[in-house]
């Protein structure tokens, strides 16, 4: 599978599109004015806990404040056992005469004892009210953007990525991509990232990304020294603005076209293309320290036509953002994002030329899989994602369904859980989410119907009015008039359709009724002015 990274910059957004042998499957997208957090380093103060949740909001300089739950905090030190004292040495004996452990396992049962915690000294210890305090500052690190109403998340578990390695400093944990599946190579991995350790005498933990399978040893060598000196400007930078009473920016993530090539670039990626010429340089100096192997790989793009046009990208983009998703055969996807999941519809539309419904609904069904895994990357749609497939009879055709989808996951890089197909057909699964889906960053709630994606009809309106007019004419007896300002399908159908219940109404109140159109009012807007 070839693949190629397009670089779009313009004065106001950066935007980088992947493609798949020519399609587009992934695309980035960064507004200069509302730059991303996730993997900013923030001295935040905390502004409120909340023991009932266990959480704490923290100020970050940001419009909202950011929250950060007890489990995504650095454990405590494990609290000292208590001496024991001649009772608790003699009543521990007793316990060990009376089991089958002779003298010698004794005595060495009572030396272990004391290094292991109460279990309650240990519960309440990690409770977030024993931790965090209004008013302290902290080191923390961003890992979701805030999403909707929702600020952003955080952690105290600080983590530096480089090209190949992540380090923790809080950790001494060695841990190894799980896309890299060779035992060997994550045998040889650990092995060899724990020497480079020793040797730097590297306090912290370290964890091989994928681009680190068949890495030499001094490239992974090189990755630690720089995140060694990246940890002591963090470090520093901590120091110097400590005495600051506001929240402060301590380290900033890289931009998104460096990101790109950081986290993005790998052996199969044939080429990168690049339409500012700035930007261009930043990313040949770029690769040239961290990313070697990709340098020659960097092109300028000098044509006259927008870049993103020739790869037909801004026509994907726009139809990312429709409902609707058309597959070759003639079938469809419809996908619906809500507050709460999203939800996929399979459909077989005008695809019917299987040998037998059940053979129609299975060719429907396998090819959705391969669009959904698109989809989903392209949309980056994330949470709980409900997939409702054509019910099939076979369990065969079930089982094969399943594979596929799980089989075009494994090239997404957000880690998914899938279920199996229930008896209605429906897959339930989540995706990993870090960031705004494509849909929340490029659109927002409709101003007429508030995200709904439907309004009242004229005619309902127009019952609303009716019954309006009849709860003022109740309460206020002094009007001699009506005025109703609507929307113009509104008032047409209240002069054409509804003229005789106007006609009645009137009669009914012994009032006049007249009606004017406004149109900067959306259909489900009026006024009723009494004269």
């Amino acid at each position: 599978m070839s693949e190629e990274l397009l670089i779009n910059v313009s004065p106001m957004e950066s935007r980088v599109a992947v493609l798949d042998n020519g399609v587009l499957s992934e695309i980035y997208i960064e507004r200069h004015h509302k730059l991303g957090l996730v993997g900013n380093i923030y001295l935040g103060t905390v502004v409120r806990v909340l023991p009932g949740m266990q959480a704490a909001f923290v100020d970050i300089g940001q419009s909202r404040t950011a929250f950060l739950h007890v489990n995504d905090m650095q454990r405590p030190a494990p609290i000292p056992a208590p001496a024991l004292s001649a009772k608790d040495v003699t009543h521990t004996s007793k316990l060990g005469s009376d089991s089958d452990i002779d003298s010698e396992d004794s005595t060495n049962a009572l030396t272990v004892l004391p290094t292991v915690p109460p279990p309650d000294l240990q519960a309440g210890q990690n409770l977030i009210q024993h931790r965090l305090h209004e008013g302290q500052r902290i080191l923390v690190q961003v890992t979701k953007d805030q999403l909707g109403s929702k600020g952003a998340r955080l952690t105290t578990n600080i983590s530096l990525p480089s090209r190949y390695l992540v380090y923790l400093p809080s950790s001494t944990h060695i841990g190894i991509s799980q896309r890299i599946d060779s035992e060997e190579e994550r045998s040889r991995l650990k092995t060899e990232l724990a020497g480079l350790m020793q040797t730097v005498n590297l306090q912290g933990g370290l964890i091989a990304r994928t681009a680190a399978e068949r890495v030499p040893v001094d490239k992974l060598e090189e990755d630690i020294y720089y995140l060694l000196q990246l940890w002591r400007t963090v470090c520093a930078r901590r120091q110097e603005i400590n005495h600051h009473q506001s929240s402060e920016l301590i380290y900033q993530e890289l931009s998104l076209p460096m990101r790109s090539i950081r986290d993005l670039v790998h052996a199969n990626t044939e080429k990168v293309v690049v339409d500012n010429v700035q930007i261009y340089e930043q990313v040949r100096h770029f690769a040239k320290e961290f990313v070697p192997f990709v340098y020659d790989r960097i092109m300028h793009y000098t044509a006259e036509q927008a870049l993103f046009d020739v790869h037909r990208v801004e026509e994907d983009l726009r139809d990312a953002l429709k409902r609707r998703v058309d597959l070759k055969s003639g079938g469809y996807l419809i996908i619906d994002q809500t507050e709460a999941m999203t939800t996929i519809d399979v459909n077989t539309g005008s695809f019917v030329s299987g040998r037998s419904l059940e053979d129609t609904v299975y060719k429907t069904n396998l090819e959705a899989t391969h669009a959904i895994a698109r989809q989903l990357r392209l949309r980056n749609l994330g949470g709980i994602i409900i997939l409702d497939f054509i019910d099939m009879t076979e369990q065969e055709h079930k089982d094969d369904v399943l594979a596929s989808l799980q089989e075009q996951l494994t090239q997404d890089y957000a880690k998914t859980n899938i279920t199996q197909v229930s008896e209605l057909g429906l897959v339930e699964m989540t995706r990993k989410r870090t960031r705004e889906s494509l849909g929340q960053q490029l659109c927002e709630p409709c101003s007429t119907c508030q995200g709904r994606g439907f309004v009242k009809t004229a005619e309902t309106v127009c019952f609303e009015i009716f019954r309006e007019i009849m709860r003022c004419a109740r309460t206020y007896n002094s009007p001699k008039k009506f005025t109703v300002v609507a929307h113009a399908a509104v008032i047409d159908l209240l002069l054409t359709s509804e003229a005789d219940t106007v006609a009645d109404l009137e009669y009914l109140l012994g009032r006049v009724i007249t009606f004017e159109v406004e149109n900067l009012y959306t259909q489900e807007q009026y006024d009723i002015v009494l004269d």
